[in-house]
């Protein structure tokens, strides 16, 4: 599921095959409520503090069905925060196997997106995505971008995720133009 879209002519479709599925995944594994487990890997805080904000009386998150648990055994969803650590590595991976299936990954910040400035640091593994492929780990994966993401964000990619909004945006595919070359006088 951590796939690497090439640049063929076929990715967008590729994509709308994917989002298919995994609306229907969705649609079957979490008819009701979401239990949510958060996992923070080495975050600033930043990002724990928005999914917070999340789950406050003011953004009402329970409205979809999104409810926080104390233990992944209880889980449908883990939200990660930060970059993956040498230190979070094994736990995470402990942590992803204690989630009962289905099971559904939401990476909330640029951290967990890609690694962000720790990308490619001696003291983390880089993203979310590196980690899972390195360990042959394939759980669909989420992801809500921004450093911090806006609690707005964190709750469209959660709808987004479930099938409950359509995507806003489409891909946008640029072509260099190249100038025409120079005539020598």
């Amino acid at each position: 599921m951590n796939r690497v879209l090439g640049d063929s002519a076929n990715a967008y479709d590729e994509v709308k095959v994917m989002v298919g599925w995994f609306r229907g995944l969705c649609e079957k594994a979490f008819k009701r409520a979401l239990w949510v487990f958060h996992a923070n890997t080495g975050a600033c805080n930043g990002c724990d503090i928005e999914v917070i904000n999340v789950l406050t009386p003011y953004y009402d998150a329970e409205r979809f069905g999104i409810r926080l648990v104390g233990s992944p055994r209880h889980a449908d969803v883990i939200i990660i925060t930060g970059p993956i650590t040498r230190q979070s590595g094994p736990a995470l991976e402990r942590l992803i196997e204690a989630v009962p299936s289905p099971k559904l990954i939401i990476a909330v910040g640029s951290c967990p997106t890609g690694g962000n400035i720790w990308f490619d640091s001696y003291a983390t593994h880089g993203g979310l995505a590196k980690f899972l492929s390195d360990r042959g780990i394939d759980i669909p994966v989420f992801y809500v971008p921004g450093c911090p993401p806006r609690p707005e964000a964190i709750l469209y990619g959660v709808a987004l995720a479930l099938g409950l909004v359509d995507k806003k945006v489409a891909p946008k595919r640029l072509k260099q133009e190249l100038l025409p070359p120079r005539k020598s006088s």
